[in-house]
């Protein structure tokens, strides 16, 4: 049951049970996704702790900062080969409720493949991460009253629901501006039976396009019960 001064409670039916294992638009599974910081930490190997043994090493961790240039190892570490270029970031990374936003494009023919490396083609899904709203343990959650003005849609990257799964999750935070890729394969994710019904994909799609184009057409199932939700706070 969802309260009367949310969208939800304007939908017949806002999440579905879906005993399908297909990866499709609009599902809740569980992944883990990094913290979004503003400036990432990067990992420098610094050299191995024993000049003869390859599995072990010293590194520091450090901001990665945009005009900072890449460090140059001390040793070689054969875990950790270098590449022109390129730095390791570090980031702090969570299990966290998602919706599966996009299932990606389809897959790469083979013989398109060959002999190139597996990141060009290597199939990913979109996600958009839900954050725990209330606050408890570590939890800091969000201000009550920023919490009420993402109820009534006022932003549109950020999504109020009460999401169905086990245990007192309590309410959650949807943020489409932290939408992010993780790889399609079995074992990166962790799959539930639920999925947004056909109404919920109306609202979300319209949602996803007032994010996108920061345009929300006066014609559209949101516009319509977000003034709803606006004139009932009045």
């Amino acid at each position: 049951m969802y309260p009367d001064d949310s969208i939800q409670a304007y939908v017949k039916k806002w999440w579905l049970i879906d005993e399908s294992k297909d990866i499709k638009r609009g599902r809740l599974i569980k992944a883990f996704v990094p913290h979004v910081d503003q400036i990432p930490m990067t990992l420098n190997p610094i050299g191995r702790t024993d000049p003869t043994d390859h599995s072990k090493a010293n590194y520091t961790l450090e901001a990665l900062r945009i005009d900072k240039p890449s460090r140059t190892y001390v040793l070689p570490v054969a875990a950790l080969p270098d590449f022109e270029g390129e730095v390791r970031t570090v980031y702090r990374a969570k299990r966290r409720p998602v919706l599966i936003i996009s299932i990606g494009g389809p897959d790469i023919p083979k013989e398109l493949r060959h002999g190139k490396p597996r990141w060009q083609t290597a199939p990913t899904i979109l996600v958009a991460p839900y954050y725990g709203a209330d606050k408890g343990g570590k939890r800091s959650g969000f201000r009550e009253e920023f919490i009420d003005r993402i109820k009534r849609c006022e932003y549109p990257h950020y999504i109020w629901d009460i999401l169905p799964l086990p245990g007192d999750v309590g309410e959650s935070i949807l943020r489409l501006d932290h939408i992010q890729p993780i790889g399609r394969h079995y074992e990166t994710y962790e799959w539930t039976q639920h999925c947004l019904s056909e109404e919920a994909m109306l609202i979300l799609n319209e949602w996803l396009h007032w994010f996108l184009e920061d345009d929300l057409p006066a014609d559209s199932t949101l516009f319509d019960f977000r003034e709803e939700l606006i004139k009932r706070d009045l």
